[in-house]
Order: structure tokens, then sequence, then C-alpha cells
């Protein structure tokens, strides 16, 4: 089962430091990623993996306020978060969410890909077409790859889907590639147990209960 966090606009260096020393401090051999705002990355050595939640698909250059490879080397991290609804929210088109895709796979880094639905696409019965044409956009066959599936009507509502829904659609995705699924939208420690049971779930990807330390930890552990 992997965990992955995703701190988004939260936590500064100093926090971030203590976060993951509370966290490291509670971890048995579990699989957990955390992904803090870049300007919270830590060169600590701490029992999960660190990873970033954007970048830039270039090593350096005239680039103004993005993030390029060469300073996410300084912290030998190898990764990254693409395609979360939140970035293409603001404006990440499919374009860029493929050259980032093809840059990270150049460095040989590992990629949370992450792809969702709107709630008229939900309502509408269209979510299968709609998953498709998002996963048509990267190389499905790269090997350390890992998709997120996350409804963006479920994503910071409080409303996760269903464990129907869920299986349902990490179904269809299976059928589509063999990397590992996670469910990302809502998820806590009241329904990680029963996420975790849904067949083709491999783990999930958590926002808002991963931002308090100790919140995280009893979602892991429950």
């Amino acid at each position: 089962m992997i965990y992955a966090a995703n701190l988004k606009c939260n936590h500064t260096r100093k926090s971030f430091k203590e976060y993951g020393t509370k966290l490291s401090s509670a971890l048995n051999g579990e699989s957990v990623l955390v992904f803090p705002p870049f300007c919270a990355l830590s060169e600590d050595k701490f029992k999960f993996t660190q990873g970033v939640q954007n970048f830039y698909p270039c090593d350096n250059g005239s680039f103004t306020g993005e993030i390029g490879a060469d300073m996410i080397d300084e912290f030998g991290i190898t990764t990254v978060l693409i395609g979360h609804s939140e970035r293409r929210a603001l404006g990440e088109s499919d374009v860029l969410l493929k050259a980032k895709f093809d840059f990270a796979k150049s460095k040989n880094w590992d990629i949370i890909y992450c792809i969702g639905e709107d709630d008229i696409t939900h309502m509408n019965g269209s979510t299968k077409e709609f998953l498709s044409e998002q996963l048509e956009n990267i190389d499905l066959e790269y090997e350390n790859l890992i998709i997120a599936y996350e409804p963006i009507w479920a994503i910071g509502t409080g409303k996760s889907a269903s464990v129907e829904v869920i299986s349902g659609v990490l179904e269809f995705m299976s059928s589509k590639c063999n990397a590992p699924l996670l469910y990302g939208g809502s998820v806590n420690e009241k329904n990680i147990s029963d996420i975790s049971q849904i067949p083709n779930c491999d783990g999930v990807l958590v926002g808002t209960a991963s931002w308090d330390v100790e919140n995280f930890i009893k979602l892991i552990k429950a």
C-alpha cells in the first residue's frame, strides 16, 4: 500500500522539518511519499520519500519563477507529481503536461501522474472516455509510472467517491496499463480502510488529511 501526501501550499521549511521527524519516527516499513512545497524541502534523511509538486521541463535557463532539474537534483529527489487538477486549473495544458512527462521520463524519475473528471463529466457518465483521453498523453509502459485517479468533484470537498465508483474506475484503468493505481479525493482516517480493500487500489494520494502529521499518521495506521 502506497501512502502519498500532497501538502500543497502548506508548511514552511521549519514546520516540514518537524513534520518529517514525527512522521519518520512513526513509520515501520510503510511505503510513504510526501510532496511538500519546494521551499520546504529538507536535506534531512527521513524514512519516507520526498517528491516535488511541480517543476518545469528544463535543467535550468531563462524561465522566471520555475523549478528546474538542477534544483531538484540538489536535494537528491527523483519523484515528481504531474497533472494534478489544481495545476491543470492554473493553465497547464496537455502539451505542457506531455513535455513534463517526457522530460521526467528522460531523467528516469518516478512519476505520479494525476487524472480525474469534473462533476459534469461524472454525472454525464463519461468518466471512462474522459480518463482515456488524459491517458493518451503519456507513455503507459513507462516502468516508473504511478497513476492517481482523483475525481475533481471529490478533491477537498470532504465527499469521497463511493467504493463502487472507485472500484469501477480502477478496474477500467487496470485494463489500460500495468502501473500501480492510487485513489485520491477526500481520503481520510474514516474511509481509508474501505478504500484500501478495493481491488486494483495500490494506495492513496492524500491532500487535506495529510497536512497535519498526526492526522496522516493515524490514517496510515488505520
